[in-house]
């Protein structure tokens, strides 16, 4: 089997060309700014990891920068498209990034718009107790979101993200590694249901007709990016 991380290279490339024409070059350091092509950007929080902006986009973070963090944070995470045949690696990566083009709007948004006046604290949850004056909104590729996926997270990356919230939208790679750590956690051994489980693992809300328009996007990126891998999506595409 082809290693993963070639193959994500190519992913992350295929992604450069797939992303909207209008692009304007931004160094690695820079924060993305979006603008909305017409009819403004939207987005809104979810109980488990969010939903990021996603129309009318036409800036986005470099293709490069996007590529060495995440094969930066996915040293940290071996398995990660592996445990099954080429095909199945190239479908886990293929998902793992057509949900993260939809919760970021292509690459577009690293933090959940209007997140910060929301409450994503669960105050009931002791093991991970919310820092007074943090917000847990929706931040980096998988939007994570809530106080006990941020403390779970950093104690597994090795940082304490209770205190540090922030880091995950600045610091590129521990961004990568809190999206591969959510994917590994709750959506890495739904793989082999189909496309349709993983969105229910990350977003489970937009199912049963919840949000058709959002599981229809999800499920378009899915399929152009396993149409650019050269491999069928399998089946149960939907939830």
């Amino acid at each position: 089997m082809a290693s993963n991380l070639i193959i994500a290279i190519l992913l992350v490339g295929i992604l450069a060309g797939a992303l909207p024409a209008a692009v304007l070059a931004q160094t690695a350091a820079a924060r993305p700014v979006c603008v909305a092509a017409s009819g403004g950007t939207a987005g809104r929080g979810m109980p488990t990891v969010g939903v990021g902006a996603r129309q009318g986009l036409t800036i986005r973070p470099p293709a490069a920068a996007v590529t060495v963090a995440f094969l930066n944070a996915a040293k940290s995470y071996a398995q990660f498209g592996q445990g099954g045949s080429a095909d199945d690696s190239k479908r886990e990566i293929a998902a793992f990034f057509a949900h993260v083009t939809h919760e970021t709007g292509h690459f577009c948004y690293i933090e959940e718009i209007g997140g910060s006046s929301k409450d994503y604290c669960e105050e009931s949850n002791t093991q991970y107790p919310c820092v007074q004056g943090k917000g847990y909104y929706g931040r980096g590729p998988l939007q994570l979101s809530w106080n006990y996926n941020y403390g779970a997270a950093g104690r597994s990356i090795g940082f304490n993200d209770l205190s540090n919230p922030e880091k995950v939208a600045t610091d590129p790679v521990v961004s990568f590694k809190t999206a591969l750590w959510f994917w590994m956690n709750k959506v890495h051994s739904k793989m082999g249901q189909g496309f349709g489980a993983t969105i229910r693992a990350i977003n489970g809300i937009e199912c049963g007709g919840g949000n058709i328009v959002a599981v229809n996007a999800r499920v378009k990126y899915y399929r152009d990016y396993c149409n650019k891998f050269g491999v069928s999506p399998g089946n149960n595409l939907y939830c």
